[in-house]
């Protein structure tokens, strides 16, 4: 019969459990056991060997369509590349690149032709590549990389060239060592028949890097980033191209092609939509850093809850014995409520991967859906990762100096995913992203409105237009709906409370920064007025993403099928909620939708949340899914391959 904790895991696991647990029995091999080992050279060994253990056992083969040698499970693939993390973040990284982002361009954007070539070889690692999209001056305004493809009619190939210093290809996984090949992006340039050049935007090309020998190419020069704060297993290079020549068939095809004669064509007229739906097919990578920023995080908080369980300090009164520092509640407080984002953020990039498979599994996606999803994937990536980063800061400083001993995971943990805040997209950026795509709901009906308009549009109409729902819509309208309290008198501890008051807030911060946009663009530009709310923005599109995550997070409960776990998933939710009204109390108190009395019962519930919780820690922890062997923490008797722990305990492998 399973436990709570068993119970737990498989709800929190979702749809792609199996392929989870096929991973967590692949991961606690010896070979995939956590390692700290900051020489680059002996990790990026460790990390390429362990990408060919992976490639032999078929892991790639989810991640790429039936057509073209693969089985089509998108979730799969994402949900199998963020195990990973678990392990070691060099390899989920190198993972991502070769059959996510490198294997991902070619297949989303070019035809049959790259298909039959290249997408068997990528799977099997016959084909090591790279993804060269951001440049030393551009990284998250792409439609800028100055990188340039000119056709040559007279020889049919395009001449790939780095035109300025800032147009180098930096920071890019692979380009150091491994990558033969590159998925590059440039500035398309070409001209039919008697007309002058003319730029089409930013494509992806084709393009040569090394030779058998691992030499550089003619007109290309590598070169490498060296030591970063992180990630060693990873050879992050720059790439600079000197008039490289390419076959015309090099450029990836399938949204835009360039004939013999030089005359361009797509099938998409629109230059701006073009270029977007060519980014939009290669969302899986920012899918994928936000659940393995959010996989890391949860083995910090499982090292640093079972270490809290048996480390003690000071005495407790009337008693030779020490107290664990778990039975503190301002210990309770530091790591419960990130355990409860943990869960709550896991249903969220649950229902997201299962949108993303969906929507990726499709012949004709809807394009209102492909923006919803995009605008959902650039949210949870900003949420997870500035998760992770707040999560293993707090689990490193939770177990004192012994944190900050290599020995016991957290600062590699730390140091590997401080960078995924900024790739795949800065988070600030796509923070401004999320905001973005819910203002223009508003701006077909807004434009014309008279002022009074505008007022009954707000109160009567901009709620139900913003809340989009997930797949929580049902449960959380019968919640609303069966609400018997209000926000002032009723219990904080109330989920259909808890529901109202992040939708309040998201639809009055929606609503007030559609009003002052609309109010500054008649005094100023675009530019101007965007720039002048931008804080407002964020914050807007901030509680639009706590939101999602909570309805997730409800939808996440109803499909528990033990009723004693589907309590404890309440109370975890209930910590969730709490904790995102008291960081943002200033907000609600300025805005009248908690008093001040009210507020110090948001702190209240808090505190009394984690006191119910505490009897669970082992539970919460074990429901997060790492497997003991993946902890890699030698103070809770859990030591890294090769430590000098383990070898200690096996001479034999010394």
């Amino acid at each position: 019969m399973a436990t709570t904790s068993e119970h737990l895991r498989n709800t929190l696991d979702g749809r792609w459990r199996d392929v989870k647990n096929e991973a967590r029995a692949q991961l606690v091999r010896d070979e995939f056991r956590p390692h700290y080992t900051p020489n680059t050279v002996i990790a990026r060994t460790k990390a390429l060997e362990q990408l060919k253990l992976l490639a032999r056992h078929g892991a790639a083969d989810d991640g790429f369509k039936k057509e073209h040698g693969g089985t089509g499970d998108v979730g799969a693939a994402v949900t199998m590349i963020e195990m990973l993390a678990m392990s070691d973040l060099s390899l989920m990284v190198k993972a991502g690149v070769q059959w996510g982002l490198f294997g991902g361009a070619i297949e989303n954007l070019g035809t049959e032709r790259h298909h039959e070539a290249y997408v068997r070889r990528i799977i099997d690692l016959d084909l090591l590549g790279c993804f060269a999209m951001t440049e030393t001056g551009h990284g998250s305004d792409v439609q800028s990389l100055e990188t340039t493809a000119t056709f040559d009619r007279e020889t049919d190939e395009f001449v790939i060239h780095s035109p300025t210093p800032s147009s180098r290809k930096d920071y890019i996984g692979g380009a150091a060592e491994t990558a033969t090949v590159a998925a590059v992006f440039a500035q398309l340039i070409t001209a039919g028949p008697g007309e002058e050049p003319e730029g089409h935007g930013v494509h992806c090309f084709f393009v040569p890097l090394r030779d058998e020998n691992g030499d550089d190419l003619p007109g290309v020069t590598t070169s490498d980033c060296q030591y970063k704060g992180g990630l060693p297993g990873v050879d992050n290079g720059r790439i600079m191209f000197d008039h490289v020549r390419i076959p015309r068939d090099n450029l990836l095809n399938k949204y835009a092609d360039v004939a013999e004669d030089g005359s361009y064509s797509s099938p998409i007229e629109n230059s701006s939509r073009r270029f977007f739906t060519m980014l939009g097919t290669l969302i899986r990578g920012r899918v994928t850093v936000g659940g393995s920023a959010a996989a890391a995080a949860r083995v910090a908080l499982d090292i640093a809850t079972r270490y809290a369980l048996q480390r003690r300090q000071f005495s407790a009164p009337k008693s030779d014995d020490e107290v664990l520092i778990m039975d503190y509640l301002v210990h309770q407080r530091r790591l419960f409520p990130l355990i409860a984002k943990s869960y709550a953020l896991q249903f969220a990039q649950n229902e997201l991967v299962a949108k993303l498979h969906e929507l990726q599994s499709s012949e004709n996606p809807d394009a209102e859906e492909q923006r919803e999803l995009e605008s959902r994937a650039a949210g949870l990536k900003a949420a997870n990762t500035w998760h992770a980063t707040t999560a293993i800061q707090e689990a490193r400083e939770a177990c004192g100096g012994a944190g900050y001993l290599a020995e016991n995971r957290l600062i590699s943990l730390k140091a590997d995913t401080d960078v995924f805040t900024t790739f795949e997209g800065d988070n600030h950026v796509l923070t401004q992203l999320v905001a973005k795509e819910l203002l223009t709901a508003y701006a077909d009906d807004v434009k014309s409105m008279s002022p009074v308009e505008w007022v009954r549009f707000a109160a009567e109409y901009a709620g139900d237009r913003v809340v989009k729902r997930t797949a929580a819509q049902t449960i959380i309208q019968t919640i609303l709906d069966t609400r018997q309290d209000n926000e002032e008198e009723g219990s904080l501890f109330n989920r259909g409370t808890q529901v109202k008051m992040f939708e309040d807030r998201e639809d009055y911060l929606l609503a007030t920064v559609a009003r002052r946009l609309q109010g500054k663009a008649k005094e100023m530009s675009a530019f101007d007025a965007f720039n002048s709310v931008q804080d407002h923005v964020l914050h807007a599109a901030s509680a639009h993403i706590d939101r999602i995550i909570l309805e997730a997070f409800v939808a996440g409960i109803s499909s528990c099928e033990d009723e004693k776990a589907k309590e404890l998933l309440g109370q975890v939710c209930d910590l969730y909620a709490l904790s995102v009204i008291e960081a943002d109390k200033a907000w609600f108190i300025e805005h009248r939708y908690l008093s001040t009395e009210r507020s110090k019962a948001v702190t209240r519930g808090i505190n009394e949340r984690c006191r119910t919780l505490r009897p669970h820690a082992v539970e919460l922890v074990d429901g997060l899914g790492v497997p003991e062997q993946l902890l890699g923490a030698a103070m809770l008797g859990h030591p890294q391959a090769g430590s000098d722990e383990e070898e200690a305990a096996h001479p034999s492998k010394a």
